[in-house]
C-alpha cells in the first residue's frame, strides 16, 4: 500500500523557517490535489494550504504570507516552506493527497513541528 511520508519538523524559535517535504512511497496516479493538515495539541486538525496539479492554491488566512506551498507532479512530492513562525503554530502537520479537489484520499502519518517563544 502506498503511504505518504513526511520530513522536516523539528524545533525552531519564534520567527524562524522551517521547510517540510512530503513523498508517496510509490506511484499514485491521478493525484490532482496535494495539501498540509495541521493538529495542534488539544484542537481539530485544520486545513493549512493545498495545490492543484494546475497550480490553484489555497491558504488558511492564518499562515497567508508566511508559508507557501509548491509541487513536483513528476515526483508526485509537495513542500511547505514555512516562516515567520509563531508558538501558535507547533502542531503534527499532515500531508495529504486528493484525487479530486475536495478529496482527501492519502495521509502521511504526520510530522511535528515545535515554534518556541
Amino acid at each position: 500500500q502506498v503511504q505518504l511520508v513526511e520530513s522536516g519538523g523539528g524545533l525552531v524559535q519564534a520567527g524562524g523557517s522551517l521547510r517540510l517535504s512530503c513523498a508517496a512511497s510509490g506511484v499514485i496516479p491521478n493525484i490532482n490535489t496535494m495539501g498540509w493538515y495541521a493538529q495542534a495539541p488539544g484542537k481539530q486538525r485544520e486545513f493549512v494550504a493545498k495545490i492543484t496539479s494546475d497550480g490553484i492554491i489555497n491558504y488558511a488566512r492564518s499562515v497567508k504570507g508566511r508559508f507557501t506551498i509548491s509541487r513536483d507532479n513528476a515526483k508526485n512530492t509537495v513542500t511547505l516552506q514555512m516562516n515567520s513562525l509563531k508558538p501558535e503554530d507547533t502542531a503534527v502537520y499532515y500531508c495529504v493527497f486528493g484525487h479530486t479537489y475536495y478529496s482527501l484520499d492519502y495521509w502521511g502519518k504526520g510530522t511535528l513541528v515545535t515554534v518556541s517563544s
